[in-house]
């Protein structure tokens, strides 16, 4: 018997690539939803379906077994103004609730029984040192605002049937891309150092745990709810981009002042200079094992890649 598919959005991104590669490896069916699918080459047990980033066609979801919804403007793609701080908003909160309305126009029998939507640390804003679960109240801010709309949008489906998972994701550590991919550049020729106090906490995730955490919570059907996608293990900014320096043999001496990155981000700033100190306590509770506890061994598995 032929196996469903799945729908995925965001499948041609950083983490979106990688995720298709595992489950092609599984041999799970696929329904990837892209704004240039003509662009893309053929890969088998993979179909393309044009979307313009925003809203959702149901034909595409029609008899899929899950829904990974990853798609967004990227955070630290330009300056926060207004316009491109709109577009961050409409491309996963109006998104999301754009796909929880197609699942919920499908007969039960042909919607999928789980979405596992992104979201990210920036729920929880700048916490100091506090040690945070997913039991943690909201923060205050632009991304935390962000956050709270996104996952409650996703939130919706849960009265449809369908099993909601949100991964509250934290940096991801990718060499092609991604905020290890920008700093790799800077870091190699000795420019690299500590963001405003360094002192602030740094939640993270290896790629390929963030991908297996998705693998999970597609087929654990216990979990359910947001989830902390970051490692066991968090570290401040001084001692990752130590960790970062120690990794590409170079020096970091130069530290970037909190001012710089307020004049030009705005609200977005919080992103590097707030402090969140995150458990992974779902995802551990649930049975997962993150391959990547460590942030040296981490770095040195993917720079060796």
């Amino acid at each position: 018997m032929d196996r469903p598919p799945i729908w995925i959005s965001g499948g041609t991104g950083l983490v979106g690539t990688r995720l298709v590669q595992a489950l092609r490896d599984d041999e799970a069916p696929l329904r990837l939803v892209t704004r240039r699918p003509d662009s893309l080459p053929a890969q088998p047990g993979v179909s393309l379906h044009a979307w313009d980033g925003v809203h959702v066609e149901t034909g595409p979801l029609e008899g899929a077994a899950a829904a990974v919804h990853l798609a967004g403007e990227p955070v630290f793609g330009g300056p926060a103004t207004a316009a491109r701080k709109q577009r961050i908003w409409s491309s996963r909160v109006e998104s999301t609730r754009s796909l929880v309305e197609a699942l919920t126009r499908l007969p039960s029998s042909l919607r999928p029984r789980v979405l596992v939507c992104a979201s990210a640390v920036g729920f929880y804003g700048d916490r100091g040192e506090a040690s945070l679960d997913e039991s943690a109240e909201p923060g205050q801010g632009f991304l935390a605002d962000l956050c709270q709309a996104w996952e409650r949008e996703a939130a919706v489906a849960a009265g449809a049937q369908v099993r909601v998972v949100s991964l509250r994701i934290g940096i991801v550590l990718a060499r092609e891309g991604g905020a290890l991919g920008r700093l790799l550049p800077i870091f190699r020729l000795g420019l690299g150092g500590p963001v405003g106090s360094g002192q602030q906490w740094m939640p993270w995730v290896h790629v390929d745990d963030l991908v297996a955490l998705v693998r999970h919570a597609l087929t654990v059907e216990t979990l359910s709810g947001p989830v902390n996608a970051v490692a066991p293990g968090p570290v401040r900014n001084a001692e990752f981009t130590r960790a970062v320096a120690r990794a590409v043999r170079r020096p970091a001496f130069l530290r970037v002042p909190g001012f710089a990155l307020r004049a030009p981000m705005g609200d977005l700033a919080g992103e590097l200079l707030g402090s969140r100190r995150l458990v992974p306590a779902r995802a551990l509770a649930s049975g997962f094992r993150f391959r990547h506890e460590r942030l040296e061994t981490a770095l040195a598995t993917e720079l060796a890649g």
